[in-house]
């Protein structure tokens, strides 16, 4: 669809899913402005404007496994066809011809292969590089020491990679930082025996650089499947070179079984983000990648409603919040609970504009101040999640952890222990510990005709003073909060509502 044209339609939508040919711009974006969620079926999103996105509070996911093998065979393939000239040969035979000396290839066999990008895509390639006798280079400053052991590579530098491979195959992500990272003094470090494959991303390889390579022989070859522009120009140098270049319209992902697992993994992500859950492989919700979300899941549902009940209990204007990590939830990935506390505190005043994308911005725009801070020793839970907040209404502080996989319960208000899920309505009393007080309360809510759900009492000391949780079937009607409030030995009451 022509971008004038999206632009003219999308303010009606809440969801826009694309594949490689559509450009989201920043025009686009802008008109979107039901717009929750952009998904891109495939890896690369660098044809949306995500920075524009995350400015909205749209997020913004792709699929980054579901082309992880078509990708990874596409690499292999490209450097076998490098190899033994499958291309040139083809191209000769169905013309008539039967030149076989013209197209004496080598063996990949104890050739070292150099990996730039050991991610997902990159793994697979060494695993089945592995299994076909070659050596293994790695160059990837985010990959573990102990992940490239696992795949029987030798993390090195690039230059060392650049230095010592017979073959390179890039598998890197095209940010500033490797922008033209394959540029005439790179070709200068390799082997004139080296040959380079990239399924990647255009822009890595400065494509001026390598046909000045290829041309001089200071390279034996390269095979290419993407580019800085695409679709490549026609008058493109590098159409013109020899059967040292093979090249292929950007084909890594197009099998039948990447084009279906890409839409379902993108189409299950926007179903969950309009049900509002976190999508599993947003790229512009920092700290939420797909391994520590399973692990965190529960948690940001929990993050996110202690965050609205110690909002509201503290009064719209916060301007401090402490969140603390307990147990083995201290162990874990912060961030993402973070921010989920976060897009619960805001939620009271922002509704739908909150969300993971946002949230941290409209916090500091705010002027909130936020405190991590982390606690690994486990007490009652094996790990819980408390928050402190300060605003107009004062300081208070919830404490919250999980039944089993995903029962939510708050153990702590303001320092006194209780048990209670949350609900959707609730009250909350600050009263003297004494004896009546509790059925004063009861029989006002009764004479009001609200229904209690459920009762508990939390208290540190006899006689003390105590905090009171009920959960209710309806809001309390107009008025009834002042009744709560006269009746001798109540301190405090607030209603929430979650």
């Amino acid at each position: 669809m022509p971008a004038e044209e999206l632009v003219k339609i999308i303010s009606e939508y809440d969801a826009l899913m694309i594949r490689s040919g559509t450009r989201v711009t920043q025009e686009i974006i802008e008109a979107g402005v039901q717009l929750k969620i952009i998904g891109r079926a495939g890896v690369g999103v660098d044809n949306v404007d995500v920075a524009a996105a995350t400015r909205a509070g749209i997020v913004v996911v792709n699929s980054p496994e579901g082309n992880t093998i078509a990708a990874a065979e596409h690499a292999l393939a490209m450097m076998l066809s490098l190899s033994r000239y499958i291309a040139e040969a083809n191209q000769s035979v169905k013309s008539g011809k039967w030149d076989r000396k013209k197209f004496i290839g080598v063996e990949v066999y104890k050739k070292t292969l150099g990996i730039v990008g050991l991610g997902k895509i990159g793994s697979h390639v060494a695993a089945a590089a592995k299994a076909m006798g070659m050596k293994l280079l790695a160059f990837d400053p985010y990959i573990s020491q102990e992940r490239a052991d696992q795949l029987s590579c030798r993390l090195v530098d690039l230059e060392l990679l650049l230095q010592e491979s017979d073959y390179i195959t890039l598998h890197m992500p095209k940010t500033k930082d490797t922008y033209h990272m394959i540029d005439a003094k790179a070709f200068e470090m390799m082997k004139p025996t080296a040959r380079i494959v990239n399924c990647a991303r255009g822009g890595i390889i400065d494509e001026a650089a390598l046909v000045e390579a290829l041309k001089q022989g200071q390279i034996a070859g390269a095979a290419i499947d993407v580019y800085e522009n695409e679709p490549l120009e026609a008058d493109s140098p590098l159409r013109a070179l020899d059967q040292k270049l093979v090249l292929t319209p950007h084909l890594g992902a197009s099998t039948e079984e990447a084009q279906v697992n890409v839409a379902v993994d993108v189409a299950e992500q926007i179903r969950d983000v309009l049900l509002g859950l976190p999508a599993r492989s947003a790229v512009n919700i920092p700290g939420l990648y797909p391994d520590a979300l399973e692990k965190l899941k529960p948690y940001l549902q929990l993050a996110e409603t202690l965050g609205n009940l110690v909002s509201q209990l503290a009064g719209g204007r916060v301007d401090f919040l402490d969140v603390r990590l307990q147990g083995e939830l201290a162990t874990n990935n912060s961030q993402p609970v973070v921010v989920a506390s976060l897009k619960g505190l805001l939620s009271q005043a922002l509704r739908e504009r909150v969300n993971y994308v946002n949230a941290s911005i409209e916090a500091k725009e705010r002027g909130i101040h936020v405190i991590e801070t982390r606690d690994a020793s486990a007490n009652d839970y094996t790990g819980s999640l408390h928050l402190e907040a300060k605003g107009s209404l004062g300081t208070h502080s919830v404490t919250g952890a999980l039944l089993g996989s995903s029962e939510m319960r708050i153990t702590n208000l303001d320092g006194f222990p209780i048990n209670v899920p949350p609900t959707h309505h609730m009250l909350f009393t600050l009263h003297r510990d004494m004896p009546g007080i509790i059925g004063k309360i009861g029989s006002l809510l009764g004479s009001f005709n609200v229904n209690i759900a459920s009762m508990q009492v939390g208290r540190k000391i006899v006689r003390g003073e105590a905090v009171m949780v009920l959960s209710i079937d309806d809001p309390l009607p107009e008025g009834l909060l002042s009744e709560i409030m006269k009746v001798p030995g109540i301190r405090d009451a607030y209603t929430v509502t979650l």
